[in-house]
């Protein structure tokens, strides 16, 4: 059991103490409602309910469509519905049982439903068990804008059963591998090199170095967010990457994966950190090879002018200064609001086919 802020991080290879972890949390006789969607509730809702059903007579669930596409507002109100519906209230607990996508729109509905009912995050994918699942970040899109409309709210607990990696699909875990070499390349050179060196085991599934691999950037995380909740300073930095390639995700209309995005973005973000003398081209060569070895793109074939038009319209911004987050080595990072357009816009055009 790891902890972040206030709140424990459970990792398991099953469901069997979800029950546990929810007595700590005081949800007997509670209302519980498992939010999920139709992929991940077709592997689990099953089980999981299994594992809870003894906690309370009042156990529900809410299956939504799957895809970035329904995360919005209108199927934020079908939630609330049905939230209304089975009388949830501010002692009930909401369970998001899946990726990003559930664990953003089901922590964001909880946040705001009754001004905040207790949830807890089940995260079934690579990517929300490292990076979205843990932290507190909440929200949809909005105007084709990613997460534009959200809120902080730290969950009761999470709970990784890192198992569910063996049902996901190749371009899924590695998009999640994007953010878990992101961890490396701002907070920690020896993790960055540790999955370097274990990349095939990685890859494979080997159950010790996916658990390294899900707890090291679980810690990374949560020392970062530890020190600052409310993304006022720190925090930033584990937006690398993600300033280019939240701008790249949303000229693809989101069909492009999150962590293929951030690949690319990161790829933009090291030449901007390259032209401070910050890292070196073989530096750059060695993430660019432990990207491309987990199937990571480096390049992306969206024009210059549009991924540049579209970073000018991140949330992140300050002033109408793009935020940059670029590297001062391997393993440090610092945000940089004074970077020129043109050595921003440069970077993305080494980036582009």
């Amino acid at each position: 059991m790891l902890v972040s802020l206030e709140y424990p991080i459970y990792t398991a290879e099953s469901y069997i103490g979800l029950e546990t972890a929810l007595l700590s949390t005081g949800a007997s006789g509670a209302s519980i409602c498992v939010c999920s969607d139709e992929n991940v509730a077709a592997l689990y809702l099953e089980e999981v309910l299994r594992n809870i059903n003894t906690l309370s007579s009042k156990v529900s669930y809410h299956v939504q469509k799957a895809g970035e596409e329904h995360k919005n507002l209108n199927n934020i109100e079908h939630i609330y519905k049905h939230f209304v519906k089975v009388g949830l209230d501010r002692h009930s607990f909401v369970l998001a049982l899946g990726g990003g996508v559930v664990g953003d729109m089901a922590g964001f509905a909880a946040a705001t439903y009754m001004r905040g009912v207790r949830c807890c995050q089940i995260p079934t994918t690579l990517l929300s068990q490292v990076d979205s699942g843990v932290g507190g970040k909440t929200g949809v899109d909005f105007m084709g804008f990613k997460n534009l409309i959200g809120a902080f709210y730290q969950p009761a607990f999470v709970y990784i059963n890192a198992s569910t990696l063996k049902t996901l699909p190749d371009f899924q875990f590695s998009s999640g591998m994007a953010e878990v070499i992101k961890h490396g390349l701002i907070c920690d050179k020896p993790y960055l090199d540790m999955i370097y060196n274990d990349r095939d085991k990685i890859k494979s599934l080997f159950p010790s170095a996916i658990r390294a691999v899900v707890e090291g950037s679980c810690r990374i995380k949560s020392s970062v967010v530890l020190r600052d909740e409310k993304e006022s300073s720190l925090r930033m930095i584990l937006n690398f990457g993600h300033t280019f390639g939240h701008a790249i995700e949303s000229l693809s209309g989101f069909a492009m994966p999150h962590g293929h995005a951030v690949s690319v973005g990161m790829c933009a973000a090291l030449r901007i950190s390259q032209s401070t003398g910050a890292i070196t081209n073989d530096e750059i060569a060695y993430v660019e090879n432990l990207l491309s070895f987990f199937s990571l793109p480096t390049r992306s074939a969206y024009d210059p002018e549009e991924v540049l038009n579209q970073m000018s319209r991140d949330k992140k911004n300050r002033n109408g200064q793009i935020n940059i987050v670029a590297l001062t080595k391997l393993g440090e990072a610092e945000v940089r609001s004074n970077v020129p357009q043109q050595q921003i816009f440069n970077a993305i055009m080494s980036v582009t086919e």
